[in-house]
């Protein structure tokens, strides 16, 4: 069975984007080096040839890996979303327990998940240890570095 990958339509976009990109001029460069690399003789001991077939397999196979996401997507509708609990898409407002800091993060996809702009990914151990929470809670997260604990301070679309 295929897991859904929950994107926002933004998110949606954004990926559709990068695999046309991918598909178009990255399939093109690739078929160039390979080109090149052809060029200067003999292929048996030509170390540009080889890098340049590696390259377009891994192309190639994050062209499939973004497809079969993009087949498994389920765009969600923010205005839709209930801000009564920690889900996915929504902002929440955390209380570190032990050193007193605030942060906040919204919940997204793996696809979307983006710690520099404060998206952490529902499958992460915050991510995960936030589900279901409202405000008042305190989350115990399982992380590698040990258990930490969370007051849920704020939660908004």
């Amino acid at each position: 069975m295929a897991q859904y990958n929950y994107l926002t339509n933004e998110g949606y976009e954004k990926l559709k984007h990068e695999l046309e990109e991918l598909k178009t001029t990255g399939r093109a460069e690739a078929a160039r080096a390979i080109a090149e690399a052809r060029s200067q003789g003999d292929l048996s001991e030509n170390a540009e040839y080889d890098a340049a077939r590696e390259a377009q397999g891994l192309l190639e196979l994050k062209i499939s890996e973004m497809e079969t996401i993009m087949a498994n997507a389920r765009i969600i509708d923010e205005s839709m979303l209930d801000a009564s609990k920690v889900a996915i898409l929504t902002n929440v407002t955390i209380k570190n327990l032990k050193t007193g800091k605030e942060m906040t993060y919204k919940i997204v996809s793996e696809t979307e998940a983006d710690a520099k702009l404060s998206k952490i990914s529902i499958t992460s151990p915050i991510g995960n240890g936030l589900l279901g929470k409202v405000i008042g809670d305190i989350a115990k997260v399982n992380t590698p570095g040990g258990i930490m604990e969370f007051e849920i301070v704020n939660i908004s679309i």
